[in-house]
């Protein structure tokens, strides 16, 4: 095929909103972005080599597109559901690596320096909410980050936020904080406990917790 046809055909399946092997993320604006099983979207990078998780660099002081409405699917139920892993596979901060976590995540007060604002998040939830097929009253469910910022998770990437039932505190966050408790002990590496996490946090907190 041509190059010009080639680019015409791709531009044409994101209009019409068609993505293959992932979500389609909309804006406000009614444009969208695709994110692929290799979890790429908008304003970030690409999934690191090895199987690791995507790299982000969105914006925390911007809204971020989130997934069309009913296109993401939990897993489970109540304070043990999990994301869709399509929609929400995870997502980490690339300015948080092994050898500064005492300057990061092991410092008290870290998370409370890179936390998105209110402002910003309160439309997303309410995006990730109608993505996820969520109808109840929106107090009732956390936009929880799946790596937590206290691991080094990504700060406003939808890749790294959905709709968790529970307020908060929930299950996850005893987990997040043993893991974090063990990383910065030295016991478990950061990828380690982003990778626990992010893949399956029920069976994490099974193993970690219980």
């Amino acid at each position: 095929m041509n190059r010009g046809l080639s680019v015409l055909a791709l531009l044409v399946s994101v209009a019409t909103g068609l993505a293959v092997g992932g979500c389609t993320f909309a804006s406000a604006a009614g444009s969208s972005s695709v994110a692929t099983g290799s979890g790429v979207a908008a304003g970030s990078s690409a999934a690191a080599a090895g199987g690791g998780l995507a790299r982000s660099t969105a914006s925390s002081r911007r809204v971020q597109p989130q997934p069309a409405p009913g296109s993401c699917h939990a897993r489970g139920r109540g304070l043990f559901s999990l994301p869709d892993p399509s929609c929400t596979p995870g997502a980490i901060d690339p300015t948080v690596n092994p050898g500064d976590t005492g300057r990061t995540i092991c410092r008290s007060g870290y998370t409370k320096t890179v936390r998105p604002p209110e402002s910003v998040t309160e439309d997303e939830k309410r995006a990730s909410l109608r993505a996820y097929g969520d109808r109840r009253p929106l107090h009732y469910y956390e936009y929880d980050h799946l790596v937590p910022l206290e691991l080094g998770g990504a700060r406003n990437d939808p890749r790294n936020l959905w709709p968790e039932p529970g307020a908060s505190p929930n299950p996850k966050d005893e987990l997040e904080y043993r893991l974090r408790t063990r990383v910065c002990d030295g016991e478990m590496s950061l990828a380690a406990a982003q990778l626990a996490i992010a893949r399956d946090w029920v069976t994490a907190y099974d193993r970690y917790v219980r």
